[in-house]
């Protein structure tokens, strides 16, 4: 199972992407079916943070539940291949055709808190998503395309301002984490 492997694999950034790692490898030795929803506790999802070829923006969409402006991903619904999620859900979300892994390798691993919602009329309880998140890259002159049923906006936002942009705290550092390692690895 190539996603088990990415993860054992992952050398965390620092403590806190160590202790996610824990998490989610106690996780995977604990349930056989973080790969889909039917686990309430914590799934996997797939994330693309895509950003310009020169790295000075990045794509993000306004989210229908969250009320802001966030990276691209989803669930990972049962698919093992999550670079293939990761890249799916971001042509999904913002329109654009050409999009593509800068590395195949993690950009992250992180246990993201999830509050309880409501999504298409139904109550979704507080859980934990084990998400793992991928750089991407696309042409930032390509149209891009809201989709309503998620999103309200697609656009591209200068990569250093993204916190003007999120009103979610525990989000802007995720990003902030992103931006560091694409700085120090040159990516």
């Amino acid at each position: 199972m190539g996603w088990i492997e990415d993860i054992k694999n992952y050398i965390p950034h620092n403590e806190e992407e160590a202790q996610d790692k824990n998490v989610a490898l106690l996780s995977i030795s604990k349930f056989n079916n973080l790969l889909t929803r039917e686990n309430s506790l914590i799934h996997v999802t797939s994330s693309g943070y895509i950003v310009n070829k020169n790295r000075t923006k990045v794509l993000m969409v306004h989210h229908n539940i969250y009320k802001t402006w966030c990276w691209t991903g989803g669930h990972a619904d049962g698919d093992e291949d999550l670079l293939h999620v990761a890249i799916k859900e971001a042509k999904e979300e913002t329109g654009v055709e050409d999009i593509r892994a800068i590395t195949p390798e993690l950009l992250s691993l992180d246990i993201i808190e999830v509050i309880g919602h409501f999504k298409r009329g139904k109550y979704v309880s507080a859980h934990l998503h084990l998400s793992l998140a991928y750089l991407l890259e696309a042409d930032e002159e390509e149209k891009v395309k809201i989709k309503e049923d998620e999103n309200s906006g697609v656009k591209w936002l200068p990569i250093d301002e993204i916190h003007k942009h999120s009103n979610e705290p525990n989000m802007i550092k995720l990003y902030e984490k992103f931006n560091d390692k694409i700085k120090s690895r040159g990516w």
